[in-house]
């Protein structure tokens, strides 16, 4: 499976509970797509959200995001890790 970072844009404010919600309405359904998110992360400030997974495809993750009511703005591939 490949690895992606996907990145959404406009959530400024968004606090640790409400990243938590999102994360787990993502973990909740992966499974439906084949993918398995690992991580998320947040800047409050800028209103943005970063999300590590491993899925078969960029348009896996997207499902999942717009199933959970959060479509990723991006999706980079993550062919390189050290």
């Amino acid at each position: 499976m490949a690895r992606f970072m996907d990145v959404h844009h406009g959530m400024h404010g968004i606090t640790a509970d409400q990243l938590h919600q999102a994360h787990q309405a993502d973990l909740a359904i992966e499974k439906d797509e084949g993918v398995h998110f690992a991580r998320a992360w947040a800047d409050p400030d800028s209103g943005t959200v970063y999300c590590l997974s491993e899925a078969p495809s960029a348009d896996a993750v997207q499902r999942v995001h717009t199933k959970a009511g959060h479509r990723a703005d991006e999706i980079h591939e993550v062919p390189l890790t050290v």
